[in-house]
């Protein structure tokens, strides 16, 4: 059978910006819905960090599972079953009655996700090996520009057609994704017997380059780490630079989306030039050009600076996910693809709980410009990390050669 892998790459970039902004949308009013089930003093604080965080430590844990399953019965039926289950979770806190219920969807939402690396690795899988920066580029975007402006989508739909109507109407198109994924996506995969499936240290241990691998997931985390761990203070830190509170939600809005914005416009090109000069060295350059942004950002006096250096950013963010996923893809052997995305998936959503943790501890004990330091030097180890990691390539065009 021959296999469309655009028009699948179209589905999945699809359904992984939605599957992604579903997770994220409902941080900018998770407070007032928390308030609105009955919870009340110190325990809003505390229900809304769990209710945002749970979901992505409990998909982070559960990764390397469904990655098993995947690579027994096949990407697609996984992208299938977490899509429809995703469907299920986000309608129904639109009718929770109490915040254990949320969390209780939440939850759910977290354990059955898995089509963000099931999706990467279908898409590993079929694309030509020359052209993988460029479509995990494309596709990338989807994961990205979906956290960073989902909350910007929550925000404003909230605000004019109510909270509970958020998630009916992510529902709904979290449903159109399980219909397109299910009639349009397509994978030439025969299942595997469980007797002669690989272990997944056997997978681990085919990898030709396993120092290359473990350097891949640490630079997944701290990636994720490092956007992450503005997202608590961005709008209190605006406020400061604004001195007064007009419009703060959608100056907040703005440039809390001003690097998905840019990372979506630079991803394929930047793929692109990855698999012209190597993508080792494309996560070299985009660290350094991260570090260069990011320190300016603790010294900015107005929310403009802050903007156009949020906005620059996401440049960075452009040449590393794509540059990951292309060097995962080409160092990993076909019949353990789905575990090592899934166990890629799994470090970087240990970011995404480490990230906001860190960056509200460092606020509250220093201050906000203390944050934007901190996430430089993280950025700065995973620069002298991954110069380590890919000392014996830095000369060589890929890391197979």
């Amino acid at each position: 059978m021959e296999i469309n892998w655009r028009r699948n790459l179209s589905i999945a970039w699809f359904g992984t910006f939605f599957t992604s902004a579903s997770i994220s949308l409902v941080m900018p009013f998770m407070a007032l819905y928390v308030q609105k089930l009955g919870a009340r003093g110190n325990a809003v604080e505390l229900f809304t960090g769990l209710s945002i965080g749970i979901s992505a430590l409990a998909s982070g844990l559960v990764a390397p599972i469904w990655g098993r399953l995947a690579d027994q019965y096949g990407r697609r039926v996984m992208m299938i079953r977490a899509s429809i289950v995703m469907t299920f979770t986000m309608s129904a806190l639109a009718f929770v009655p109490n915040v254990w219920w949320l969390l209780v969807m939440r939850l759910l939402n977290g354990i059955f996700a898995g089509y963000i690396p099931n999706s990467t690795a279908l898409i590993a899988s079929q694309i030509p090996r020359e052209k993988s920066g460029y479509a995990l580029g494309i596709l990338s975007t989807g994961m990205i520009g979906g956290s960073l402006i989902g909350p910007s989508i929550g925000g404003f739909f909230a605000q004019i057609v109510g909270m509970e109507n958020v998630f009916l109407i992510t529902g709904s198109i979290l449903l159109l994704v399980t219909v397109l994924t299910i009639f349009f996506v397509k994978e030439d995969f025969t299942p595997i017997e469980k007797v002669d499936l690989l272990t997944t240290k056997q997978v681990f241990e085919r990898v030709p380059n396993q120092q290359i691998l473990y350097g891949l997931f640490i630079t997944s985390f701290i990636l994720q780490l490092t956007v992450q761990s503005v997202s608590p203070i961005l709008t209190l830190y605006i406020r400061q630079l604004n001195g007064h509170s007009g419009n703060l939600l959608m100056i907040s809005g703005f440039i809390v989306s001003a690097v998905g914005l840019s990372e979506m416009l630079s991803s394929g090109t930047l793929g692109k030039i990855g698999d012209k000069i190597g993508s080792h060295r494309l996560i070299i350059i985009g660290l350094v050009y991260s570090l260069v942004v990011y320190v300016p950002m603790a010294f900015v006096k107005t929310p403009l600076q802050l903007g156009i250096l949020r906005f620059l950013l996401g440049f960075g963010s452009g040449a590393l996910v794509p540059s990951v996923n292309s060097l995962l893809s080409r160092i990993t052997p076909p019949e353990g693809i789905s575990r090592i995305f899934s166990f890629n998936q799994m470090f970087m959503n240990f970011g995404q709980v480490a990230g906001p943790l860190l960056g509200s501890a460092i606020a509250g004990y220093i201050s906000y410009q203390a944050v934007f330091i901190a996430t430089s030097c993280f950025v700065l180890f995973n620069l002298i990390w991954s110069l380590f990691n890919f000392r014996k390539f830095l000369g060589v065009r890929t890391i197979e050669s």
